[in-house]
């Protein structure tokens, strides 16, 4: 059922104490809080919900955690547990009253990011009307844009061919266990040595014995699967049970890391890629491609982001393009004059293609043209903060639904820092100007 609405009673508590008599009005947070338009948002989600079933929980408690979470880069947990004692987050996600204990459980983050996931565009389009209601960005700034795509990584372990083999060895042991599936032997003890040796030996330089503990490793995984595709024959039940493991340790059984094409990289995130984007100090990262489109021209308060998106299956740069520009159109209202890009988008197939402007282009780049070009690199930077001040830099969030809600509401908290970096700024302006006003000239002389 869709969610309720959090109702203020305006009125006094002899056992609790209100919020805004404990806290701060002008603090940047407080500000904020009245500027987002909750009542808009929770129209929006509202076709995430049925009409029958118990009331969902509060869509700006909810939404408000989601936003703190990812302006503060904190994890689930976190932000439960300093929304206890922190009353600037309690005012923020609507409570009246201080509260002592948070009121819900905490799973209930995850049930809702899932529930909203198609809808989280909504939170990046509220984040850049509530930049334009402050003054932070104008409609202008939005017309000429810079694209680009980094590496999410994902929250997995390096991949070696020694590390899933003995993954799906234990894996496929524990669920035979669990299931009361008799195996003629666990190997679980022998490929956990093996595995231990593999390192050692590659790390001493010693690769015939490596590749001799590997060629032990894949015979025992293939035991394994047999073992167990003979024990469960004739059980649907079973079978049903088995089909992914099982899959899963088949195809980690004849994959090579010399290989080409898809490769399974981990056992629990089975989307996971690797991209190498060429870098010195990472020449493989393992994860999913996202693009980010941000403003060119830097802002008052700052070079917001307008776009972000994942995009599965690695592909070429240059046949996104076309879509990011649609979608940032459609997410902003305005049309999009300029975009500048790096080389790795030539060979764009965009609708307008003399709008695009490659880096280290020379034919019909001249004066503001010359100088936005030149400003193309400033999206590095937006991206770095991105991964190191929110959760861009490792999404711990499950399946292909959890890169694209991560990538967005990672924009979604810088927006918003950058916002509250703003309203900050502007309070100390204000306050500067109204000492001075109040402030009488000194009656007092310089010094000669």
């Amino acid at each position: 059922m869709r969610p309720g609405k959090q109702e203020w009673t305006g009125e006094q508590d002899l056992f609790r104490a209100r919020l805004d008599q404990i806290i701060n009005l002008r603090h940047e947070l407080v500000r904020l809080a009245g500027t987002i338009d909750w009542d808009w948002i929770d129209a929006e989600l509202a076709g995430c919900f049925s009409d029958e079933g118990r009331p969902g929980l509060s869509t700006r408690f909810m939404v408000g955690l989601l936003l703190l979470k990812h302006i503060y880069g904190l994890s689930d947990e976190e932000v439960c547990a300093r929304w206890e004692f922190d009353p600037y987050f309690q005012y923020f996600t609507g409570e009246e009253f201080f509260a002592h204990a948070f009121p819900h459980e905490r799973s209930g983050l995850s049930h809702w990011r899932k529930r909203i996931g198609g809808k989280l565009e909504a939170l990046l389009a509220e984040s850049l009307r509530v930049a334009h209601a402050t003054g932070a960005l104008k409609p202008d700034d939005m017309a000429r844009i810079t694209v680009d795509t980094t590496v999410q990584p994902k929250n997995v372990t390096h991949p070696t061919d020694a590390k899933l083999m003995l993954t799906a060895i234990e894996k496929l042991g524990a669920l035979a266990k669990a299931n009361r599936v008799g195996l003629r032997q666990s190997y679980a003890r022998l490929a956990k040595r093996a595995a231990l040796m593999v390192g050692r030996y590659t790390h001493a330089k010693q690769f015939k014995r490596a590749k001799r503990e590997l060629k032990f490793l894949r015979t025992r995984l293939g035991r394994l699967i047999r073992d167990i595709t003979r024990k469960i024959d004739g059980d649907e039940a079973l079978q049903t049970l088995f089909a992914v493991p099982l899959s899963k340790a088949m195809q980690i059984r004849w994959q090579n890391h010399n290989q080409r094409g898809p490769k399974l990289y981990s056992w629990h995130a089975p989307e996971t890629e690797c991209i190498g984007k060429g870098k010195a100090h990472k020449p493989y990262e393992f994860g999913t491609k996202v693009s980010i489109t941000t403003t060119n021209r830097r802002c008052k308060g700052g070079q917001f982001v307008l776009h972000a998106k994942a995009l599965p299956g690695n592909p070429f740069d240059g046949h996104t393009l076309a879509g990011v520009i649609e979608e940032t159109q459609a997410l902003t209202g305005r049309e999009i004059e300029r975009v500048y890009v790096d080389k790795g988008y030539r060979g764009h197939k965009a609708r307008q293609p003399l709008r695009v402007f490659i880096s280290g282009q020379k034919r019909g780049v001249h004066g503001a043209i010359k100088r936005e070009l030149r400003r193309r690199s400033a999206i590095e930077p937006v991206i770095g903060h991105m991964k190191s001040d929110g959760h861009l830099g490792r999404n711990y969030l499950k399946g292909r639904h959890g890169d694209h809600a991560n990538a967005v509401l990672s924009a979604v908290g810088y927006n918003l820092r950058l916002i509250l970096a703003w309203l900050r700024q502007l309070l100390c302006l204000i306050l500067l100007t109204i000492r001075d006003v109040r402030s009488p000239p000194s009656t007092f002389m310089p010094a000669s």
